[in-house]
């Protein structure tokens, strides 16, 4: 196993670490320039590949289709002008290596923690890494403070802590690894799909079937750098396949329990949206608007009420289940909902059996 860690590449190695369904979305700043005040307008690929070590200029071009070069904060293509005191910045879905790592006193919700590993319970607003716009207050942070008296662990060490991720206002359960040993244990076991994860999510609308399966390749919206969107057919973004199951029919939206047999970002909450059933207040994917129901100003108050108890995106990490790196056990953790999401659930069932709105 470790050689085949040594042979990977670059971007095979940033899939073992994450990102996992949920995995963050978030972009994270490599490099920033500002253009001199007598900047000549040339072309933007023209103007990095001067100023970045070993970059071509297709790369360049490659990276500006990706979304990955922002001027003054905005996508650009490969051929718009620099302009005089232009901020560029280059961001990519991972950190960069150098990133230090401040720690931080920030509570953890331990569920489990041995000499070699630990299992979170991640509450929804906290961001799990540093990165671009949130450079404290991480995950990360609070690991680097906790684990501040081990001598094995490096939080600026990429070959250990986090094995996978889930998105800043995801819930649930989060696997960290606290040697380079068992990070690369545990980080195999997602790359061939043996660890158990399901979600617990709230879905607009009635889904018909009691299960299914979801298929369809998922990459970065071209339109949209902070949304991925689900190719169907084709040779863009990354296979990613969704297995789900309904819980609860709550009048116009459906508790949904998915499993994962890929890890992709944004995974469940982009294939949701492509069999029409959005997560309930997801902003990101236009759930935060009312998608179902009736007009009556009773009703439109019931969903502003919902989506102020529950201020994000519906979704729940529950389960997680791997084999331990040293014993070899099988151990499986599970995770009540927050108290947010049970509410609005509540409040859907008194609903649904009711209908007085």
């Amino acid at each position: 196993m470790d050689d085949y860690l040594n042979e990977i590449d670059d971007e095979q190695l940033d899939e073992l670490q994450g990102p996992d369904e949920e995995s963050t979305g978030q972009l994270y700043e490599h490099f920033h320039f500002v253009a001199d005040r007598g900047q000549t307008m040339i072309r933007i690929d023209k103007y990095l590949v001067d100023r970045l070590m070993n970059a071509t200029r297709n790369r360049i071009q490659m990276a500006a289709e990706a979304g990955c070069i922002l001027v003054n904060d905005k996508p650009v293509k490969s051929n718009y002008r620099v302009k005089p005191f232009d901020e560029i910045s280059i961001v990519m879905d991972r950190p960069r290596r150098e990133l230090e790592i401040i720690p931080e006193d920030i509570p953890l919700n331990i569920v489990y923690e041995d000499r070699k590993l630990m299992v979170i319970n991640k509450p929804a607003g906290l961001v799990v890494h540093p990165g671009y716009g949130n450079y404290t207050g991480t995950l990360v942070n609070a690991l680097a403070w906790y684990l501040r008296n081990d001598p094995i662990y490096d939080p600026e060490d990429l070959q250990m802590g986090l094995v996978h991720r889930i998105d800043k206002d995801t819930s649930g359960l989060l696997l960290i690894a606290k040697t380079p040993e068992a990070k690369a244990h545990l980080s195999f076991q997602f790359f061939k799909k043996t660890t158990k994860r399901r979600y617990h999510a709230l879905v607009w609308g009635i889904v018909q079937d009691d299960e299914g399966t979801i298929e369809g390749n998922i990459g970065r919206n071209p339109y949209d750098r902070m949304q991925m969107t689900v190719f169907p057919e084709g040779d863009q973004g990354k296979t990613a396949i969704t297995h789900y199951k309904v819980l609860e029919r709550l009048g116009y939206v459906t508790l949904v329990e998915c499993r994962l047999e890929t890890g992709r970002t944004h995974q469940i909450r982009a294939h949701m949206k492509y069999i029409g059933h959005p997560l309930f207040n997801d902003e990101r994917y236009g759930g935060n608007i009312i998608l179902k129901g009736n007009t009556s100003s009773k009703y439109k108050q019931f969903i502003q009420n919902c989506f102020e108890l529950c201020p994000r995106q519906a979704l729940h990490a529950k389960t997680l289940g791997f084999t331990h790196p040293v014993t070899e056990q099988e151990m499986l953790f599970s995770s009540d909902l927050p108290d947010d999401l049970q509410q609005v659930i509540n409040k859907w069932r008194v609903y649904s059996t009711t209908k007085e709105l």
